[in-house]
């Protein structure tokens, strides 16, 4: 889709661009001698990914970047990839790429992300709700009361949360708070105006506690949706719930309510759905670094004040639910192969290109990424029959919708290329194919024109 828009005072505007257009094309002359050939890159609100070369004015180049910016900003759009195109007479044609709400930024570079083909779909991982243990009970060390005598003593004249202020976020989580958790906060409600004079309160609290406490307003629960992830990130991932496991390896659970910080942005949550080795409200960390699970920290929320932290244990190994065939790891794709298989992905590797036989028929295989050339016959996607996500290349994308072989099945998709492919227009129209496929909001290019004066 092409659309031919001018503004003095937006992305469309020549002028914004002009400064950057100047940097790129100066870039390829003093590089290869011409500025043929263009550029292409992206520009988001708070990062960019330029194909410039070593030698260059960062001071400049940050100085034209902001330019565009700040014109993301006043258009309202996240980011934007660009094609730029140089003549030697010194006209400059800008192709503006703007994606819509089915298409996630790229990593790393102009690429498109991944494809949401289905409006709100997420991957198996964060659908995944918590597997119930009606027996699940405290453990034996949680004590509202020595806790709440605890605090008290550490933390004279705190304020604490009144039994309204407990009631109400009860009706706003939709949960009913442990007891343990209410002690605390019938000590101190961890809002810094209660002591807005003494700025060693924070401290006093957080070694008082053994965490940083949120204060009573902002806890939540850490359900899937609070650890949002890419598609292409989140499609490799797998849950895994191994016998006898304290907590489950979720994503995220509707039981986990999220009250501190370990200081390094891990939060620390109230365990109320925990895994068949552990206890109903044990005191757990979710890491801020990655996507699934969460550690134990301690058995209750009195023995973390009391400094009795639980010791980490290795999980039990089991079949592999994600198969990674590359020369780091699998040979094969048969030495992956396994009915719990749930993530495929072929990476570069020695030997001719694999074939999906060994996986055609596994009934929980959901994902699979091949890098461009690994796959013998692209054809063989079309019999797996329970994909939500692929990423292949594009010459593989090509033989599945020539073939109309693409799988109706999938939620999300992506084509791999390089950050910086051969050709950043060839790529988008690719996309917009598979987008149509399932009615999906196309790439839009955008065509801006405007005179840089002939090359020096």
């Amino acid at each position: 889709m092409i659309d031919d828009r001018t503004s003095a005072q937006s992305i469309y505007a020549f002028a914004t661009w002009e400064p950057l257009l100047r940097l790129l094309r100066a870039d390829r002359v003093e590089r290869y001698g011409t500025a043929a050939g263009g550029a292409i890159g992206s520009i988001g609100r708070g990062w960019w990914s330029l194909d410039l070369g070593r030698a260059r004015d960062f001071q400049e180049e940050t100085e034209a970047v902001q330019r565009v910016r700040e014109s993301l900003a006043e258009a309202g759009t996240g980011s934007v990839a660009f094609v730029a195109e140089f003549a030697p007479s010194g006209t400059a044609v800008l192709r503006l790429l703007e994606s819509g709400p089915a298409v996630e930024p790229g990593i790393g570079g102009p690429s498109p992300g991944a494809l949401t083909l289905v409006e709100g779909a997420v991957p198996e991982p964060w659908r995944r709700l918590p597997e119930p243990d009606p027996g699940a009970i405290p453990a034996p060390s949680a004590d509202p009361v020595e806790l709440g005598r605890m605090l008290r003593e550490r933390l004279p004249g705190a304020v604490g949360a009144t039994e309204e202020e407990l009631a109400a976020t009860e009706r706003r989580l939709g949960l009913a708070l442990p007891a343990e958790l209410k002690a605390l906060y019938r000590v101190t409600r961890g809002r810094w105006e209660d002591q807005p004079y003494d700025s060693e309160a924070a401290d006093r609290e957080a070694d008082a506690i053994g965490c940083e406490l949120l204060p009573l307003d902002d806890l939540y629960i850490a359900d899937a949706s609070s650890r949002p992830a890419p598609w292409g990130h989140a499609a490799l991932e797998a849950v895994t719930n191994p016998p006898g496991a304290a907590v489950q390896g979720l994503v995220g659970s509707p039981g986990w309510l999220a009250f501190g910080d370990n200081g390094g942005g891990d939060r620390l949550a109230v365990d109320l759905t925990p895994g068949p080795g552990g206890h109903l409200g044990q005191i757990i960390g979710i890491s801020h670094e990655g996507y699934l699970g969460a550690d134990l920290v301690a058995a209750s929320l009195t023995d973390l004040a009391a400094g009795r932290l639980s010791e980490r244990a290795a999980p039990e190994a089991g079949a592999p639910l994600v198969a990674r065939v590359n020369r780091a790891y699998l040979p094969s794709v048969e030495a992956g192969a396994h009915p719990e298989l749930e993530v495929l992905c072929l990476g570069v590797h020695e030997g001719p290109p694999l074939s999906l036989a060994p996986v055609l028929g596994l009934p929980r295989l959901r994902t699979l990424t091949a890098a461009p050339g690994t796959l013998a016959d692209p054809l063989e996607i079309a019999r797996l029959t329970g994909l939500e996500y692929l990423e292949i290349g594009p010459d593989d994308w090509r033989v599945l919708l020539d073939a109309g072989a693409v799988p109706r099945t999938l939620s999300a998709a992506a084509v791999d290329v390089s950050p910086y492919p051969a050709d950043l227009r060839a790529v988008v129209s690719l996309v917009n194919e598979i987008l149509a496929l399932w009615d999906r909001p196309p790439i839009t290019e955008t065509v801006v024109e405007g005179e840089l004066g002939a090359e020096a």
